[in-house]
């Protein structure tokens, strides 16, 4: 047989949902699991968006839709991110995807030539480096340090710059460090994305989900020239439970919601029409809003729990994070231990090790671009969260 693709064969597997479908696996072998690998909110979906799809199956709202999406979603998106960002879209800037994954996929396939390059803070979202190579483009990642709240400073981003970037991949908050850029910060690299003139890919889907400390500021709002330049994404996973529903869009010019448009037409086509119908009521209903905002709540109670409770561990340690539902655990003391049978040389070791003996599955940082971390998801119970990292502390005595 003739070779597969090359660029399909070189695409790697993502970790975070391989490790969750291994926690699951052994979870059903009967095995008391507690996995905080998915970044998946344990909350139910509203009533009113249950209500809402029900009613579009009933009156019959099961038909294709425009490939952008239907009239009433994008409308709802352009309202609620003028609501709570400021920032004015009209509905043909909106373009409708299953599920954000999804439309970071069809962003990068309309901007990124084989040979682009694409700026990358590292640690990163593991599906962001395979979205840039499946456009045929090259990802290039920008470390940071701990130290530096994991955020890229914009003299790093510029060192990182070739003739070949063609653009820069921001996720604010961040999945998987929790933390997010302040307006000044994103200033700085506004002006370089202009002085380069690089898109900017700002993934927004966690910027509902922040705690107080740095208030979110939305790439596109910075200036009409950021405004011009940004393919904003977002969508109803995180904030409003709705991950099975698989409703993600992007926000940017007209010239460039044509092209993704047009590109989902000769792929995938729009998403479910129910789901469509679900999520315009996510994004409009007021109950639904306070209904996120309970949710938001409750997560800053886990987080503050979860973060003192590591800080407490010996040998572990964690910065407290300002949004998503994420913490980054500094296991580099545990490096060159023994733990479980298995020695630790990596993060991998680490959480191999944790699941094997604690029954606690933890996603390393290596799938993120570090090592000596390991990411903890808190969209978990609270009982869960409590008895987690209790299985952590004794394994590590």
């Amino acid at each position: 047989m003739k070779p597969i693709s090359k660029i399909a064969e070189n695409i790697a597997p993502s970790s975070t949902l391989a490790l969750d479908a291994q926690a699951k696996a052994l979870a059903e072998t009967g095995k008391p699991v507690l996995s905080f690998c998915a970044g998946e909110p344990d909350f139910p979906t509203p009533r009113a968006v249950k209500d809402a799809a029900i009613r579009a199956i009933e009156e019959n709202k099961t038909k294709y839709t425009p490939s952008a999406g239907i009239l009433t979603l994008r409308e709802a998106i352009c309202t609620r991110l003028f609501e709570d960002t400021g920032v004015s879209y009209k509905p043909n800037q909106i373009v409708v995807a299953s599920g954000a994954k999804h439309s970071i996929f069809i962003a990068l396939q309309a901007i990124v030539n084989p040979g682009d390059e694409v700026a990358l803070p590292a640690p990163y979202w593991v599906t962001y480096a395979e979205a840039v190579r499946q456009a045929g483009g090259t990802p290039v990642f920008v470390q940071t340090r701990e130290e530096d709240n994991f955020l890229i400073s914009a003299k790093a981003l510029e060192a990182a710059i070739t003739a070949k970037t063609k653009a820069l991949i921001l996720n604010n908050p961040s999945n998987p460090t929790g933390m997010m850029y302040s307006e000044p910060q994103l200033r700085e690299i506004a002006d370089i994305a202009q002085k380069h003139d690089l898109y900017v890919l700002s993934d927004e889907i966690y910027y509902r989900l922040t705690y107080g400390k740095v208030p979110f500021v939305s790439f596109a709002a910075l200036s009409q020239d950021a405004y011009d330049r940004t393919i904003t994404i977002n969508g109803v996973s995180k904030s409003y439970a709705m991950t099975g529903w698989r409703i993600g869009y992007s926000a940017s010019s007209p010239k460039l919601a044509a092209i993704q448009s047009n590109y989902l037409s000769h792929s995938t086509s729009a998403p479910s029409t129910v789901s469509q119908w679900a999520a315009a009521a996510a994004l409009s209903l007021p109950e639904v809003q306070a209904e996120s905002e309970q949710m938001r709540e409750e997560f800053l109670k886990r987080r503050d729990f979860a973060v003192a409770r590591v800080n407490t561990i010996n040998g572990l340690s964690c910065k407290t994070p300002d949004g998503a539902f994420y913490i980054m655990i500094n296991i580099t003391r545990q490096l060159g231990r023994t733990l479980g049978g298995r020695k630790i040389a990596t993060a991998d070791d680490f959480c191999a090790a944790l699941l094997d003996t604690a029954l606690v599955a933890a996603v390393p940082g290596t799938a993120f671009g570090i090592d000596g971390y390991v990411r903890f998801s808190y969209a978990a119970a609270m009982d869960d969260i409590e008895q987690g990292l209790s299985r952590i502390e004794k394994f590590l005595s």
